[in-house]
Order: structure tokens, then C-alpha cells, then sequence
């Protein structure tokens, strides 16, 4: 039992060690900071300069598409993957899809009833 014990204090001592010993050596050899000249502290070393401000915020529209577009796509290929094994599944996978598609049609309208899907 104490062997047992052991083996997981060692793997505990190594999960501390390890992150602590990559640390440190990046702590003493890392590139000590030089002076840049003005091009380097600009924000976009592209050649141009901004306009205005450097952080736009988006608007969460943009995210919500995202979400619903992944959400749907997954969707899709559970469902290709489903048909192709349809037969061999029977009446429960049938069941179970059904269920599935269900819950994804219940969020679907909610999102839609919330207004989430109008391009504003």
C-alpha cells in the first residue's frame, strides 16, 4: 500500500518540479531586453500607421453566427456518420438521434424567439 502511495508522491514531486525547473531556466537565459528604436515600439510593424483606435470590440452578433455555424456543423457530420451505420444501429440509435436533433431544434428556436439570429 505504501508503494502505492509512493508512485503518486513521485509523480506529484515530478508534476512540481518539472514546470518550476522549465521556469527557471527560462528565467537565466532568456535575451536580456535591448534598446528598440521608435518603429519597433509602434504598435503594427507593417509599414502603416493606425488610424484611430488600435482595439476595436466586435460585436457579439458575430460570435452568436460562429456558435450556431459550429454547433450545426457538428450536427451535420454525427448525422452523415449516423446514416452510414443506420442499418446496423436499429431502433434505438433511431431513438436517440431523434432526441438529438430535438434538443438541437429546441435551441435553434430559442435563439431565433431571443432575436440572437437577426443581423442588426
Amino acid at each position: 500500500m505504501l508503494q502505492d502511495f509512493g508512485n503518486i508522491g513521485l509523480l506529484l514531486l515530478v508534476a512540481l518540479v518539472f514546470p518550476l525547473l522549465a521556469l527557471g531556466t527560462a528565467f537565466f537565459i532568456r535575451p536580456r531586453p535591448r534598446q528598440h528604436g521608435i518603429e519597433k515600439s509602434l504598435p503594427y510593424e507593417c509599414g502603416v500607421d493606425t488610424v484611430g483606435e488600435t482595439w476595436v470590440q466586435f460585436r457579439a452578433s458575430y460570435f452568436l453566427y460562429a456558435l450556431v455555424f459550429v454547433a450545426f456543423d457538428i450536427e451535420t457530420v454525427f448525422l452523415y456518420l449516423w446514416a452510414i451505420k443506420f442499418q446496423q444501429l436499429g431502433k434505438f440509435a433511431f431513438i436517440e438521434m431523434f432526441i438529438f436533433l430535438s434538443i438541437l431544434l429546441v435551441g435553434l428556436g430559442y435563439a431565433w424567439k431571443k432575436g440572437a439570429l437577426e443581423w442588426k
